[in-house]
């Protein structure tokens, strides 16, 4: 599908990858073989993604320490070194502990352009913090130059969703919480701008696109994964014909 796109179309890209962990999910195997062979697969499509991507265009890359590293690595020599914006710490509320080590509680995101003229919307309201006494460091004096709230940093607490989630849950294993997908899109796209998502899974990236007024492309190779993202899609259309009649 990448190679099937133009040259320079797409906004932003935002891709949750395998993070070849090894582990069975109900809806698909995390496994892409050693980290050599992860690399190999990956590289030829960061390659297209890069391609694809207009020169004010952002890519996210969405993984965990499995990988990581690794990816990294590949990043800095297919968008170069120069052009690496952010490690963002995706930091959430619960997860599993093991005996004798500490619990994993993030994930992390890169965030690269592809030259120093991108996008970005400082005015997004999902990516502004206000002043709390109980946040890092308070952000107190930045409350007297902008009353919206400081821009957020590069660790993002944003709580995972529950496994009995009634708001969200749509059945698919890792979906994704809306929240952080409003953060990215709405900072890194502009208006009526084009949002791809080549790992989509549940969809969510989709469906925030679509309610925050943006065009998107996802794809996914896992027939329930596209079955999910149509059906959530439309839901998004009713409820917009819902709210504007109301």
């Amino acid at each position: 599908m990448l190679q099937k796109l133009e040259d320079e179309s797409i906004d932003l890209i935002y891709n949750d990858i395998l993070y070849n962990t090894g582990k069975k999910y109900d809806d698909f195997i995390d496994n892409l073989g050693s980290i050599s062979e992860a690399v190999q697969w990956y590289s030829p499509r960061l390659f297209e993604m890069k391609r694809v991507l207009k020169p004010t265009g952002l890519l996210y890359i969405h993984c965990d320490c499995n990988l990581s590293h690794y990816i990294k690595i590949a990043l800095d020599k297919i968008f170069g070194e120069a052009n690496f914006r952010n490690e963002i710490i995706w930091w959430y509320n619960s997860a599993p502990r093991k005996k004798k080590d500490f619990g994993k509680r993030h994930d992390t995101i890169f965030r690269y352009s592809k030259s120093d003229n991108y996008y970005f919307n400082e005015n997004s309201q999902y990516i502004r913090q206000e002043y709390s006494k109980t946040a890092p460091r308070g952000y107190e004096k930045e409350k007297y130059y902008d009353s919206r709230g400081k821009i957020m940093d590069d660790v993002w607490r944003i709580n995972i969703l529950g496994q009995n989630d009634k708001t969200e849950r749509v059945g698919y294993s890792t979906q994704k919480p809306k929240e952080l997908l409003y953060k990215i899109i709405d900072s890194s796209c502009p208006a009526n701008g084009i949002v791809a998502d080549f790992f989509c899974g549940s969809g969510t990236t989709c469906v925030v696109a679509k309610e925050l007024g943006r065009q998107y492309i996802g794809c996914d190779i896992n027939e329930k994964a596209v079955k999910i993202t149509v059906d959530r899609l439309k839901e998004v259309e009713t409820y917009g014909k819902t709210d504007s009649n109301s």
